[in-house]
């Protein structure tokens, strides 16, 4: 099934999603209303807290960039291959050496096997939501979907992590705390924590020739100078007396905050780079792929190195049902493979992979055995979950599937303790209390455990 250019999986998009996205996570907001929205949260916000755990990494800031695999990616064409099982198991990849003496990925993956030594794979982080939308809303909050517990009974959705970090640090430099290319997923938006926590939406095609950012870039017709000269206007205009000025609360007032904001962010000339792809070597354009997932993995480097905090990348397509074996073989896995290999040596050999987290993940793992569509169907009993930076230990495998990989058998993990970890990785106290606009006391993460093997 695809829609507007973007895949989705056997479920599509349904109408409850739509609602927990909310309407700025849904459209796109633009960097106004983010500004707009975010300036009483921005004001209140500052370093991230130290957590109870003692286990935050070093003293450099964190930044993270999820991507974000939707519909599910196989464990056994990626990380998780078991070789020894039965050809319905076993599938049609052959395994291959990694960097690493012992550890053996799927054929189809061959430049992140080649780069295995500056990542770590976890094996055993699983659930038991079998559908799109929990399965999302799980892997993207750290906390299951909720059911009503009785008709008409209210449910409180989670915010996304990047909601959760956008909440926490505010805007960073006049730079939103949040963004996600080129869409939003499902459960990607701030639900409870309100509008201002939705993450600027950078649709389009990075490898377009004329690629650009609605609302960054000025019109072709209006010079940097003109800009200014109608900023000095408004303000001339915004001297003028209303009726208005005596209520603190006045929107009217307020927004020329914003307005002010909004227009230094077009001027500004870090903004202005690093939404300027053309400015980046052709050799490392190459060595992410010239291809719209790659030059968005490389937009998201450039995003986290001007001071975003939170980036995900969404990739969409892989609930393969069908025809399994032929996606990996074919542009959507060579497309990972080489994107994501090529961000994570970026970010090392630039020196930014000890503060940039990097993760990649879907809602859950595919089934072991092979269906008669030469496909795979979902599985949330095992799945497999790259992550590197931020102080993870390089080229270590975390727990284990059994031997026909049907479920986490070693070292197992809830989605709750993946999230205890991401947040403790990004400096902030998963034990933590929010609260709903109601008042309604929601812990961030409900009894998650952090998983020390990624902070050895």
């Amino acid at each position: 099934m695809q829609t507007s250019g973007f895949k989705l999986n056997c479920a599509g998009i349904a109408r409850r999603d739509f609602l927990q996205i909310g309407l700025g996570g849904a459209l796109g907001m633009g960097f106004a209303d983010i500004l707009r929205l975010r300036a009483a949260a921005a004001s209140s916000t500052s370093g991230a807290p130290m957590t109870s755990h003692g286990l935050r990494p070093s003293g450099k800031r964190v930044n993270c960039i999820l991507i974000w695999l939707d519909g599910g990616p196989s464990h056994y064409e990626t990380f998780d291959p078991k070789p020894d099982a039965p050809s319905e198991i076993r599938g049609g990849f052959k395994t291959i050496s990694t960097a690493v003496p012992g550890i053996r990925f799927c054929e189809a993956v061959p430049n992140l096997a080649k780069a295995a030594d500056k990542f770590t794979v976890v094996r055993s982080i699983c659930h038991k939501d079998p559908n799109h939308g929990g399965g999302n809303h799980y892997m993207m909050t750290g906390a299951p979907t909720p059911t009503p517990v009785a008709c008409g009974a209210s449910v409180t959705f989670h915010p996304a992590f990047g909601s959760v970090v956008s909440h926490h640090r505010g805007i960073q430099d006049g730079m939103p705390a949040y963004m996600s290319l080129p869409q939003v997923s499902r459960s990607g938006g701030p639900n409870f924590l309100g509008g201002q926590h939705s993450p600027f939406v950078i649709n389009g095609n990075p490898n377009d020739k004329g690629f650009t950012v609605r609302d960054v870039v000025l019109p072709s017709e209006i010079s940097e100078s003109r800009a200014t000269t109608r900023r000095e206007l408004r303000g001339s205009l915004d001297r003028m007396k209303r009726y208005a000025d005596k209520l603190a609360d006045d929107p009217a007032v307020t927004f020329d905050q914003y307005y002010r904001q909004g227009v230094e962010l077009v001027l500004s000339p870090k903004a202005q780079a690093a939404f300027d792809l053309h400015r980046e070597d052709e050799k490392v354009r190459e060595s992410y792929g010239r291809n719209d997932f790659g030059q968005r993995l490389l937009l998201a480097r450039r995003l986290v190195e001007v001071g975003v905090s939170w980036v995900t990348v969404y990739f969409g397509g892989w609930d393969h049902h069908t025809k399994i074996f032929d996606a990996f073989k074919g542009d959507q896995g060579k497309k990972m493979d080489l994107g994501v290999a090529g961000l994570i040596q970026d970010l090392d050999q630039r020196g930014l992979l000890d503060s940039t987290m990097v993760v990649l993940l879907g809602e859950f793992g595919r089934t072991p055995k092979v269906n008669k569509d030469a496909g795979r169907d979902h599985w949330p009993g095992a799945m497999s979950v790259l992550m590197a930076g931020a102080g993870i230990p390089r080229g270590h495998i975390i727990g284990a599937t059994d031997a026909k990989g049907y479920y986490a058998a070693e070292n197992v993990f809830k989605p709750e303790d993946f999230a205890a970890s991401v947040y403790t990785k990004m400096g902030i106290d998963h034990s933590q209390v929010l609260h709903t606009n109601t008042g309604r006391p929601v812990q961030l993460v409900n009894n998650g455990r952090v998983i020390k093997e990624l902070f050895a």
